[in-house]
């Protein structure tokens, strides 16, 4: 059944699909057609709620695989068992993962075979959430994925989108190529329960401490309607507020406009302008430490009054004056963190811009990213990071933001240990 002209590039690896109850359901069919494609063995799993959206049958014709659905069949249970269904595949995700499978894993209850196998398994379990834009924020959803990446659970989504109820906002499912680009990702790594070194921060290693973030872009008025700004998205600066939390930080998050919501467990201060991010970082000192996820706006303009109207006369001429450098004013300011982190998105000589930026700003560590056009990271998913220091460059692998969150906190706070021994 392999698609003619894909790479076979999950070829042997075993997944076990989760289906939940909603509307996004549809869209797992074409995740199984597409992970058959390139290779990958795949089990499906429904809960009851899947199958008043999907048949079963649907899912036996594209996975050539009988549909599980039933804790207590006997059949099933003589020929796999539940354990054994948990602990036979590479790799565990749930698409769509709804807001009532993310609040029973959470709780670690299991009532039917879905969260049964979640609970039983020693594999890692990469999650696809799909719900309205409301039940996403809300406190009890948010505090129930941050349970599940606290325990090792990957995240790809939810994206921001028309709901199929009619509203806007995040909550929509990660398309099929999505979530196949976080499998083979998450592939990449052992699979295997506890976390990976480096990809999961143990709980209390940045206890005590107090960790200021920048995310997003900051955006510049020309005129009451127009802006300067550039593609953030803040997800990276938004993971990595979470990871810290997670680790047992007090962390102040300063946000420049995303549509993102405001990560679990993290004090969020949300700016516009530069100016205005450099006035909340200085409120938000001392801190133990500053990470300056956010892609600052270099210049601004001075806004007019009214909004500009287009005349006879052509384009406008913007006189651009340059914005306070945050990172720079911070790491050589008197109220210096022990560890500033700055971030370079280049698009051409990446280490040698960063390695530059690192010695110019003043910072013990730079994180570089390659942003330029084809390589997703604005506004993506995932990240190829490359560590700049004074004692060198380590280069990461192509991980999911989340990951890189989580490696990032892991290494400081290495670093702050390294500090405290005697």
């Amino acid at each position: 059944m392999a698609g003619v002209g894909h790479a076979q590039s999950l070829a042997a690896r075993r997944v076990l699909l989760i289906v939940g109850g909603g509307i996004a359901a549809y869209k797992s069919l074409d995740l199984v057609r597409r992970l058959r494609e390139r290779g990958a063995l795949v089990r499906v799993v429904m809960t009851a709620a899947a199958k008043e959206f999907v048949t079963p049958l649907a899912f036996v014709s594209l996975a050539n695989e009988k549909v599980y659905d039933d804790l207590f069949s006997a059949t099933d249970e003589q020929e796999m068992g539940h354990i054994q269904l948990s602990r036979d595949a590479d790799l565990i995700v749930v698409a769509p993962a709804t807001a009532h499978i993310l609040a029973r894993a959470a709780r670690g209850l299991c009532d039917d075979l879905a969260t049964t196998l979640l609970l039983a398994t020693d594999k890692r379990v990469l999650y696809a959430p799909a719900m309205n834009v409301r039940m996403w924020l809300h406190p009890a959803t948010q505090r129930n994925v941050s349970t599940l990446h606290g325990d090792g659970a990957w995240f790809v989504g939810p994206t921001v989108g028309d709901m199929a109820c009619g509203e806007y906002g995040p909550g929509r499912m990660c398309e099929p190529m999505e979530i196949i680009e976080a499998i083979e990702t998450a592939l990449k790594h052992d699979t295997r329960l506890p976390a990976p070194e480096g990809l999961s921060t143990h709980r209390g290693a940045l206890e005590g401490l107090h960790v200021v973030v920048t995310s997003g872009p900051t955006h510049e008025p020309i005129d009451p309607v127009r802006y300067i700004a550039n593609r953030s998205s803040g997800r990276q600066g938004h993971a990595i507020a979470a990871a810290a939390a997670r680790a047992g930080a007090r962390v102040t998050l300063i946000s420049g406009p995303v549509a993102l919501s405001d990560p679990p467990g993290c004090e969020v201060v949300h700016i516009m302008s530069a100016r205005d991010m450099l006035a909340a970082v200085e409120i938000a000192l001392p801190a133990d430490i500053f990470i300056a996820a956010a892609a600052v706006a270099d210049w601004r303009a001075e806004p007019a009054a009214d909004k500009i109207k287009k005349d006879q006369r052509g384009a406008p001429v913007l006189s651009l004056v340059e914005n306070p450098d945050v990172l720079a004013t911070v790491s050589h300011g008197p109220k210096r963190p022990r560890l500033v982190v700055g971030f370079a998105a280049e698009t051409s000589d990446l280490i040698r811009h960063a390695q530059e930026k690192l010695a110019r700003k003043g910072c013990d560590l730079i994180v570089a990213n390659d942003v330029s056009e084809g390589s997703g990271v604005f506004g993506g998913a995932t990240n190829e990071a490359h560590l700049v220091s004074r004692a060198g460059v380590e280069d990461w692998p192509r991980l999911r933001k989340e990951d890189v969150a989580e490696q990032l906190v892991a290494r400081l706070a290495q670093m702050i240990g390294e500090e405290r021994a005697p």
